[in-house]
């Protein structure tokens, strides 16, 4: 037991498969997904666009592959990615072919609309062919149609029913490198779904609230629904949905797996509301050293409050402080220490220097640990 037994999460014992190159389930760290949205026969757009997720940390990204020049684009976009890249395919199993044969790192089926069981093993034996992993993708929105005139309407035994028919095609061709997801748009039925899924097998979880909604709305929903799973300890791996840019899913992933401390990267800001005590305009402040920031990756935290009520005591627990006070002058705190102040003119430029400069500190320090250990 750890020394805040309350922040212990007992993670849910899965298999591990590789998606490419990277490790899903068992004790790898849980993964961070997103999806293209630019037409994949673009392939300089779809390009683009994955090298602004691989900027933001992204850990896998999914391609739709709706035609064959999809798939065609798809050999040069696997080239030129960073990140295994999954296959999304609805409708056509010759696609899933066609993308195995392409490169693809995983095929992502819906056992709901991709057609028989004849159709299902031909995708099988392409993955198996080609190394592929595969994701049974089950939808709320797109359930078999039997199940639904079975149970009346999507229901999480209906989702784990649909899950558990797919998976046992699988297993039955001694097919094993396979994750699964039962989405739904309703954050409660999708939490229902994965408990009662998780139960059934070790074979990891990726974790969707599938249509979430904006950025802000979405944002919310992902965070109740995935994070209350990755509490309870399940998901491998997760995609946060929204109606933003890709590398914005990306972020906000990251933050969820942040605040729940299963997975660190980057600044993590703690910052106050603001009211008037603020000793500067702490909205302003934040906003602008989060987009100033984005470039780090090593796990650091920062605290920016706007006056002296909360403010010494948050620093105290974080790499950096700020903390407002009278007359434009700024009491900044390195290892939880007083060390200097700053005025206002000065200040932000001042921050990102000192978060840059403890990156960097971090950085040579653990290279220092891993040349010593060997």
């Amino acid at each position: 037991m750890s020394l805040r037994p309350w922040r212990d999460i007992i993670r849910r014992k899965s298999r591990q498969i590789m998606v490419g190159n990277v490790p899903v389930g068992g004790d790898a760290p849980v993964t961070v997904q997103t999806m293209t949205n630019t037409p994949t026969e673009d392939a300089v757009a779809t390009i683009d666009q994955i090298r602004r997720c691989e900027d933001a940390g992204v850990d896998i990204i999914r391609v739709s592959c709706p035609d064959v020049e999809s798939t065609t684009a798809l050999k040069q976009i696997v080239r030129a990615a960073r990140v295994p890249i999954v296959a999304d395919i609805h409708f056509h199993y010759k696609r899933a072919l066609e993308a195995a044969d392409a490169g693809a790192a995983c095929l992502r089926i819906n056992p709901g609309n991709i057609g028989s069981e004849a159709r299902v093993k031909e995708v099988i034996a392409a993955a198996k062919a080609n190394g592929c992993a595969i994701r049974i993708g089950v939808n709320a929105g797109s359930l078999e149609k039997d199940l639904l005139e079975k149970y009346g309407e999507p229901c999480p035994e209906a989702l784990v029913e649909s899950a558990m028919d797919h998976i046992k095609i699988l297993q039955d061709h001694d097919f094993h490198e396979f994750k699964v997801a039962v989405k739904a748009s309703d954050q409660f039925l999708a939490v229902a779904a994965y408990q009662q899924l998780a139960e059934m097998g070790d074979f990891p979880l990726h974790l969707g609230i599938t249509e979430a909604g904006g950025f802000v709305a979405g944002t919310v929903k992902s965070a109740i629904g995935i994070g209350s799973l990755l509490w309870f300890g399940i998901g491998d791996t997760i995609r946060v949905s929204l109606s933003a840019e890709p590398e914005d899913e990306v972020r906000v992933g990251f933050e969820i797996l942040k605040t729940l401390g299963i997975r660190n990267r980057g600044v993590r800001v703690v910052s106050c509301p603001s009211c008037a005590r603020q000793g500067f305009d702490v909205i302003r402040t934040v906003q602008k050293l989060e987009e100033r920031l984005q470039h780090i990756r090593t796990p650091m935290s920062l605290s920016v409050l706007g006056c002296v009520v909360n403010g010494p005591g948050e620093a105290r627990e974080t790499d950096i402080g700020l903390t407002g006070g009278g007359n434009g002058k700024h009491m900044v705190y390195l290892s939880g220490v007083t060390d200097h102040q700053i005025e206002d003119a000065d200040m932000i430029e001042h921050i990102v220097k000192l978060v840059e400069t403890k990156a960097a500190e971090i950085e040579a320090a653990e290279e220092a640990r891993a040349v010593a250990a060997e």
